[in-house]
Order: structure tokens, then sequence, then C-alpha cells
């Protein structure tokens, strides 16, 4: 197959891998209640799983992004593979609360982190033109999730017990995911003299890390991860609170998903147009706001509503970080710098399941979680306002690319 084609291979298979790995990792949620109800424990220690997956995946994600760009993505994503099936058959099994959150969130975690930085890197390498849209469609698989994943998990644990469920959704991570990421291959070489580079001439990994860009890439995805972490999490259970049924409250979920997949693309779509720094920083903005509209939504009709914008603006977003990373960033480190920008991504992350639980055990409401989304959303308007991309340079006529590692 042509590497024209295959380079749409790549796309497919992250984007099968995004989605059953986010999938496996946020049928939590889905989860909560049925956990809490038959264990006992509270909710905010359940929540904490989450809150120690994402922590877990802000710690190994620079390493395996590191680590792909040194061995290849493959054996990396065929790693976490298989350490994610096997964190969520062992979570099922767990006799206390610490075990579960061990398992579920320090083990799985980090499974997770293996798949999303080598495939965002790997898709940039394949792709010349209509990079936005390439890594907008590896995201949008991950957005299928709450279409599917999440579903099948509220019907198996609507049927079966929840240990019983989350022991059928590890096998269907190891189904999929394994023999999906045998697909998975490295970018080709460019040819000499070919294209625009990315970033100063000759940029080291050292250089890259300790650039403003990075940092401030970090710490606009920290805030941006932030504003919608809490939301994703606890919405289906501030639904519930509410007195919607799961099954309609999962559905809230579904919708969210379902719009982040046009976010996902046209934000990708309009990233390749007009900049995806300019995109960015407007669609921040707007998805501040859409968590804020959480507070004043009650029945089943404004939940959807909201979900709908939320959705649409916050997957949005995404895509955007590793399309700019790529603008300004080597090829060869780019395992590294996406793998940096997870880390932030995955620590904003984590503040949303603990900080809803404390929230919700405290005051027995959520509206103070979305309250605090909208102060971090706008944190993230002002990181990514100041961002100011490299100068971009032109190969030397003549000059040999850097060979990849085998």
């Amino acid at each position: 197959m042509s590497i024209e084609r295959y380079r749409w291979v790549i796309v497919a298979a992250g984007g099968l891998l995004g989605c059953v790995a986010v999938g496996g990792l946020f049928s939590l949620p889905v989860f909560l209640k049925p956990i809490v109800q038959e264990t006992g424990w509270s909710v905010a220690g359940v929540s904490s799983a989450m809150t120690i997956g994402f922590l877990a995946m802000a710690v190994t994600s620079m390493g395996w992004g590191t680590l792909s760009d040194r061995i290849g993505p493959r054996p990396v994503v065929l790693t976490g593979s298989i350490l994610l099936a096997a964190s969520l058959a062992l979570a099922s099994l767990a006799p206390s609360l610490l075990t579960f959150q061990l398992l579920f969130g320090l083990m799985a975690g980090s499974a997770t982190a293996a798949i999303f930085a080598p495939v965002m890197a790997t898709v940039t390498g394949w792709f010349d033109t209509h990079r936005g849209l390439a890594v907008s469609l590896v995201s949008a698989g991950m957005g299928v999730a709450p279409m599917t994943m999440s579903p099948l998990a509220a019907w198996l644990v609507s049927t079966w017990h929840w240990r019983t469920s989350m022991q059928c959704i590890a096998a269907i991570v190891a189904a999929v995911m394994i023999p999906v990421s045998l697909l998975v291959r490295r970018p080709p070489l460019p040819a000499q003299g070919d294209a625009v580079a990315s970033g100063p001439a000759e940029m080291t990994r050292s250089a890259a890390l300790r650039s403003p860009q990075f940092a401030i890439l970090l710490a606009t995805n920290f805030f941006c991860c932030a504003t919608h972490s809490g939301p994703i999490i606890h919405t289906v259970s501030y639904a519930v609170s509410c007195g919607i049924p799961l099954m309609a409250a999962v559905t809230i979920y579904s919708v969210e998903g379902l719009a982040g997949l046009g976010g996902r693309v046209a934000f990708g779509l309009l990233g390749d147009r007009f900049g995806p720094k300019r995109v960015l920083v407007l669609g921040l903005l707007a998805q501040a706001f859409g968590a804020l509209a959480y507070v004043v939504v009650r029945d089943l009709a404004a939940f959807y509503a909201v979900a709908a914008i939320f959705g649409f603006l916050y997957a949005g977003t995404m895509p955007l970080y590793a399309a700019i990373a790529r603008e300004n960033f080597p090829q060869s480190i780019m395992g590294t710098v996406i793998g940096g920008t997870a880390m932030a991504g995955s620590l904003g992350m984590a503040t949303g399941p603990l900080a809803g639980g404390l929230i919700y055990d405290s005051f027995a409401s959520y509206s103070w979680l979305y309250v605090g989304s909208w102060m971090m959303g706008l944190g993230a308007v002002l990181m990514m306002t100041m961002f100011r991309p490299f100068p971009r340079t032109s190969p030397q006529p003549g000059s040999t690319p850097m060979p990849a590692s085998a």
C-alpha cells in the first residue's frame, strides 16, 4: 500500500485505539454510583481513582512519548494496550478502595498514556498537508467513546454486577486494541530539501523543553483540561442528582460526545485554514462559558442543549495542541513534546474528579464545580494569548534529513 493511502490507515488505527482506551478509562463515571452503592466507598474515594489515573498519565506521558521517538510507536502502543486490559480486569477484583485506586488509577492511567502521545506524534509525522484534519479525526475517534463504550458500560452495569461489567470492558479492550496496535508504524523520512521545517534549525530535545513556547503550551493545556475535567466526569452524577434516571443521564454524555465529533473535525478544518493558535484562543474562551452554563440546568432537555454546545467546544480545542506542536518543533522529538502537553493535560484532568467529589460531599451540589471550571477556562485563554510561534526555517539545499531511530 502506498504511503499516501497508508497514512489514512494510521489515522483510522489511532482513532480506534483512542476510542477504546478512553472508553475503558472513562467507564468509571458510569460505574461510579453502582460501585459506591455496593461497596460503601465514598463518592470522593471512588472518583479519586480517576484523579490518580490522570496523575499517572501525567507522570508517564513524556516518558512514553520519548520512548516512542527512540524505538518507534508500535511497541509502546502494544505495551499500553496489554497493560490497560490487565488493569481493568484486575481492578474488577479489587477487595478494597485503596487496591481499586491503584489498579484502576495508577495502572490504567499509565497504560492509557502509552496510547495518546505516541499515536498523535506519529500521525503528525505522516501528514504535511491536512495535518489539522488528520489529528482531528484521530481525536474524533477518542470522542466516539461516550457514544459507544459509555452506553455499553451503562447497559452492562444495569444488567450485571459492576465487577462483571468491568471484566467485559477489559475483554473488549484486549480484543480490539492489541491487534489494532500492530498497524501503527513510524512516519516515513522526509525527502531531501522537502517542505518547510518546523521550529528553529537543529533544535535539540533539551532546547525544546526549555523554550517558553513549550512552557506556554503546557500551561494552556493544563488550564484547558482543568476546565472540562469536572464537567466530563461528574455531569452524569449531577444529572442523576437532579432526578434524571441513570440510563437517561448517560445519554447526556453521549450527546456531548456526538457534538464533540463535529467540534473536533470543524476545529481541525478551521485550524488548517486560519491557523491553530487563533482558533484555539476563541475555542478556549467559548469553552469557559460553556462549562458555566451547566450551573443553571436541571431538566433533561437543558442538559442536552448545554452538553451539545460544551462537547463541541471542549472536544474541538484538543487536536489543535498537536497541530501547534508540529508547527513549532521537529518531528524527531514530537513524541516528547506531545507527551509533555499530555502530561500537563493529565494534571489538569486530575483536578476534576476529586474536586467534584469533594464539592458534592461537602455541599450536596455541583454548582461550585462549574464555577471553578469557568475560572480555569479563562486562565487557559490568558495563557494561549501569550504564545509566540518560532520563526519557521527552510532546510538547506542538499541537506540530509536526520535518520529516525531504529
